[in-house]
């Protein structure tokens, strides 16, 4: 009687593992595939017309309150096809004041990459500049550069809006751009 338990119990087991781990298959996704829907919404999103740069700002500032409130496990929030993060075309990465991606949902290989010292096309230190800025501006700023737009490989003027906020005992830099404007245009809208 207790074998013919102990078998049962064991099956039962060995069933429920199955099924976790069924779910668990069905439920994980890879990086590149998390990236192409990533892409796909971000490029859906783009039929809506280019964001403004106060959608922007709201965006960056519901990223920010997101990040304080639920810390780093929040980053899967930002990427994939359930994304909220993903709207007119544009999309939130997250970098750290030590210069290194936190988290990419269109170039996600450079995740945990260092990129202070990245340059765009045309020279400028885009994240040492946007650390800079996020750094002096507790609402955060503008700055200008140029970046592939989603899926292409050519560069187009880009500004984007970057904001720090403090997770745990790291500040991390939250930010969103918008292509082929520049500052005056994003000044213009702003009054």
């Amino acid at each position: 009687m207790i074998k013919r338990s102990l078998l049962i119990f064991a099956g039962m087991v060995l069933f429920a593992a199955t099924v976790l781990q069924a779910e668990e298959g069905v439920k994980a996704k890879s990086e590149a595939e998390i990236n192409k829907e990533s892409i796909a919404k971000c490029k859906a999103t783009a039929k809506d017309g280019a964001p403004t740069p106060q959608k922007i700002m709201e965006k960056v500032n519901e990223g920010c309150e997101l990040l304080a409130k639920e810390g780093l496990k929040a980053f899967v929030k930002f990427k994939g096809s359930d994304s909220p993060f993903f709207f007119n075309g544009a999309y939130i990465w997250i970098h750290d004041m030590k210069g290194v991606m936190r988290m990419h949902p269109i170039k996600y290989k450079l995740d945990g990459k260092p990129v202070l010292t990245l340059k765009d096309r045309k020279g400028k230190m885009l994240f040492l500049e946007m650390n800079k800025t996020a750094k002096a501006n507790p609402n955060g700023g503008w700055v200008e550069y140029v970046w592939p737009k989603p899926g292409e490989k050519a560069a187009s003027q880009k500004i984007s809006f970057v904001k720090a906020v403090k997770v745990g005992n790291e500040t991390l830099v939250v930010g969103c751009g918008v292509y082929d404007i520049t500052k005056a245009d994003v000044d213009k809208a702003m009054k």
